[in-house]
């Protein structure tokens, strides 16, 4: 039986430690040159600073997400920060590309720990009629995180150094694990038996399918060395996975993944619809960075001004669509959210000109944000309105790791698609690849005779991930409507509903 008084406090204190863990997921990629300099490093090397933290962040989250139900969130959740905030020091104090990547490791580890006790907690504290608000609150966390990352990435690296994009979350680390201890309750946990074969499984077939995917292209989706090719570690991460699920299935004991959740069509809509929100917000930053960056010559800190719009929109937003989102259905809410950042991208694209006065980005942006206020609440709501508390950390892990693996896809992806239109839009000679590296990432614009081409292949390219999302607008008009809220928690909050916990025992 969980006394939870005063939720919103513990809401603010864990949003901190998530919005930290997001922003490193992106942040890195534009100090990837700087780097690159002051630690004498290639660029196979420096990319793995930012592909070894999303490994050991997207792989776990299963089993970090069961691991919280089993020990209690706010343990874990503490634990997690405690690691992320002393491996973000000792990235900053990294004298070598290889002590750097092992740091992000561990940084990855803490945030995967970290990551689905957040919404556990949220899913426990907050009635499922009352829990839109700080679904919103969360959603619109994780939406900015995303979209900000690299922005703020620039500024910190023009104006401190490469260092300080680790550094400043020791002292963010700080004041969250203080505010957690003190705001966080401490909700009580439930007896779990632990499903080691399937610890295994999933953690293999999402890493080589994770691994395979991200790295395709740095590999040029061939040989990896030997007999190892790409696409043999994404097939081989696919059969471990199908493997998983039905070990999952015919488990006599209790499974890490209850495949009873995915009974609720709301929930299965949800995750497949944050899948392909996670594959938008990731990729249609890099063609808008490399045009504003390259074809019109801002600076990171000029770029992020054009983001302000959406910021702003989007987290003021973010509490009015709470409230609407626990009075109506969130279908509507979610679609149209979704249709509107289609809306946005298809505007951007249309905009990306050589000679487009550059304020006409603030309007897109605008729409961005209220897209952006509009998705996240009702889908993570959608997702987790019939969790029964026993199972929130299974559930959010699982939420959780689609947006992940969503995003791998988007990153991969988008970097495809833009060395495919780079290729058919400029010269022969034209500038290097995708990964922004032969494309002056580090500073400098194009030359400007081509200008108008690799301004063409970066508006074909902002058309995928407005695709994707459209898709995803339609997903959402089949949740079905929320049933009314009885007796939720019984005598207390946090007690599991006997309908709802009926249904999902009865898959295992």
């Amino acid at each position: 039986m969980e006394n939870v008084e005063k939720p919103w406090p513990a809401l603010w204190s864990l949003v901190i430690g998530f919005f930290m863990i997001l922003i490193d997921s992106t942040i890195v990629s534009v100090a990837n040159p700087r780097i690159m300099e002051g630690l004498h490093a290639d660029i196979n090397s420096v990319i793995w600073v930012t592909s070894a933290y999303l490994l050991a962040y997207a792989v776990p989250l299963l089993i970090t997400g069961r691991l919280g139900d089993r020990f209690g969130p706010k343990r874990l959740y503490l634990l997690g920060l405690v690691v992320f905030t002393l491996a973000s020091l000792w990235c900053g104090l990294a004298q070598n590309v290889e002590t750097l990547i092992v740091a992000r490791v561990l940084q990855g580890l803490g945030a995967a720990v970290m990551t689905p006790q957040t919404m556990a907690v949220i899913t426990r504290i907050f009635p499922p009629d009352r829990r839109g608000s700080a679904m919103a609150i969360w959603g619109a966390t994780a939406g900015m995180a995303t979209l900000v990352g690299p922005i703020l990435g620039g500024v910190l690296v023009d104006g401190l150094g490469w260092e300080w994009i680790f550094f400043i979350n020791v002292p963010i680390g700080v004041v969250g694990f203080i505010l957690a201890m003190r705001n966080v309750p401490a909700l009580s946990t439930h007896p779990h038996r632990f499903d080691i074969p399937g610890v295994l499984l999933s953690a293999v077939g999402l890493f080589l399918l994770v691994f395979g995917i991200q790295e395709g292209e740095t590999y040029n989706w061939g040989t990896i060395t030997g007999p190892i090719s790409v696409w043999g570690l994404i097939i081989a991460g696919l059969v471990i996975l199908a493997a998983f699920v039905a070990w999952q299935r015919f488990n006599k004991g209790e499974p890490l993944l209850p495949l009873g959740l995915f009974r609720d069509r709301n929930f299965s809509l949800a995750n497949l619809g944050i899948t392909m929100v996670g594959f938008t917000v990731t990729s249609f930053g890099l063609p808008l960075i490399f045009y504003y960056q390259l074809v019109r010559g801002l600076t990171p800190t000029q770029s992020a001004l054009l983001m302000v719009p959406m910021a702003l929109i989007s987290g003021g937003m973010a509490p009015v669509v709470g409230k609407i989102v626990d009075r109506v259905n969130p279908k509507y809410l979610a679609a149209a959210g979704l249709t509107l950042m289609a809306v946005a991208l298809v505007w951007n694209g249309l905009l990306m000109q050589p000679d487009t006065p550059i304020l006409l980005f603030l309007l897109p942006s605008a729409v961005l944000g209220f897209a952006n206020a509009g998705i996240w609440a009702p889908l993570s709501t959608t997702a987790t309105r019939n969790l029964p508390p026993r199972q929130a950390g299974a559930g959010s892990g699982v939420y959780n790791t689609t947006r992940q693996f969503g995003a791998v896809l988007g990153s991969a992806a988008i970097a495809v698609l833009i060395q495919s239109r780079l290729a058919a839009e400029l010269p022969s000679r034209g500038p290097g690849g995708p990964s922004g590296e032969g494309m002056g990432m580090g500073g400098g614009t194009l030359p400007e005779f081509l200008h108008a081409g690799f301004s063409t292949a970066m508006a074909q390219s902002i058309l995928l991930p407005a695709a994707v999302v459209l898709v995803a607008a339609a997903v959402a008009l089949f949740f079905a409507k929320p049933k009314p809220v009885q007796n939720w928690g019984g005598p207390g909050q946090g007690q599991e509903s006997p309908k709802v916990d009926a249904g999902l025992d009865s898959a295992y």
